[in-house]
């Protein structure tokens, strides 16, 4: 039955390519889409591995009266007397202090660099990583060095740190020590420039109070210091302080790309109806221009139901096709695109086996209506047609 219903594809390879093409496009179009957002969350959880989920960061909100509060001095100290707290450091907003390439640039044009007071355990507690130079240490902290952030040194034009490389920050020269990577659970550094404590105090008019304060925990423990880290670190107005976790911000936007996931899906769906009757049209021109084999075939003893089952097995087989071949193409695409972003390839299972089960489901009710036409048709019907 396989071969005599592949007699159709045989004698008409190119329509039969062109109807199997527009299953293969709904079929590759849905598998690419499940297998790239697949390994963008593989990716996730590959970052977060490396990364931990156990950093906690705590900010000041708003007073009652709706104004900006500010976090104590003794905060930073606070957090880290926490049991489980195993790393803490800090960052304070200088808003004062503008960045600039040279002191020739106007005003306004600060590309949205911040500058930011930091502790010298800030790259370890947020796992940030030199890109270039080095980062802040006791000696360097006192003087007017330097950290960027990673999209803060391409808005400035500087590739590498350096002694000879320096930006103007707060209305005086600043030596470029470090460059930063990206960091992913502290996004906000990389638009900043970062200088010591005691330089901020000494050069930038800083008062001491911090804007943000990073903690890691023990892992089985973070909930539990999330819970208090409010009251710790703001001990008279505890309603005061904002208390986050940056992997949960990363979980949210991965939420986001299932939803525009869900949207793709549907568009597969689509492309895949329309391949789907394009495969009944065919099956359909395909029992009228073979109504005389038709006839030929019931002359010589073939009944309804094999003749029917000639027709939906072409139709199967050419869904079958299509739809092998889209999940085919559907891999490449995820492969080529996961390769160009450097994530794992991940294709589940069942996107697989589903693109194939699909496509015979699609097939089946396509050839469906065409087989039983086909199988109407009496012998001297069949034969008389010119």
């Amino acid at each position: 039955m396989i071969r005599v219903g592949g007699v159709g594809l045989r004698t008409r390879p190119l329509r039969a390519f062109l109807s199997a093409l527009g299953i293969a496009i709904g079929i590759a179009a849905m598998t690419a889409v499940v297998g790239i957002s697949s390994s963008s969350r593989a990716e996730l959880d590959r970052t977060l591995d490396a990364l931990g989920t156990n950093l906690l960061t705590v900010s000041p909100g708003q007073s009652i009266f709706g104004e900006a509060a500010e976090l104590p001095e003794e905060s930073i100290e606070m957090i880290g007397r926490i049991g489980p707290v195993r790393q803490v450091a800090a960052t304070a907003q200088l808003g004062d202090a503008r960045v600039y390439r040279s002191d020739r640039i106007p005003t306004a044009e600060t590309g949205g660099i911040g500058a930011r007071a930091a502790n010298l355990e800030l790259l370890d507690t947020v796992g940030a990583e030199i890109r270039s130079g080095t980062w802040l240490n006791a000696a360097t902290a006192r003087y007017p060095a330097v950290v960027l952030g990673a999209t803060a040194a391409e808005r400035l034009g500087l590739g590498a740190a350096g002694t000879d490389v320096q930006i103007y920050l707060g209305g005086r020269w600043f030596t470029v020590v470090g460059i930063l990577a990206p960091v992913p659970l502290a996004p906000e550094l990389d638009l900043s420039a970062l200088v010591g404590w005691d330089a901020a105090r000494t050069y930038l008019g800083f008062d001491g109070h911090p804007t943000t304060v990073y903690s890691r925990s023990v892992e089985s423990s973070v909930e539990a210091v999330r819970a208090v880290l409010g009251a710790t670190a703001n001990p008279a107005a505890p309603n005061e302080v904002e208390v986050s976790r940056p992997s949960d911000a990363l979980a949210a936007a991965q939420a986001t790309d299932q939803a525009f996931t869900g949207l793709l899906l549907g568009l597969g769906a689509v492309a895949l109806l329309v391949g789907g009757v394009g495969v009944a049209n065919t099956m359909v021109i395909s029992v009228l221009e073979r109504r005389p084999e038709i006839g030929l075939r019931r002359s010589l003893g073939a009944t309804r139901g094999q003749v029917r089952a000639q027709f939906l097995t072409e139709s199967l087989l050419l869904s079958a096709l299509g739809g092998i071949g889209g999940v085919l193409l559907g891999i490449g695409v995820t492969s080529g695109y996961a390769l160009l972003q450097t994530w794992p390839t991940v294709v589940p299972a069942w996107a697989m086996v589903g693109g194939v089960a699909a496509t015979l489901v699609i097939g089946g009710l396509a050839g469906l209506y065409p087989a039983i036409r086909a199988a109407r048709l009496s012998p001297t019907e069949a034969l008389s047609t010119p």
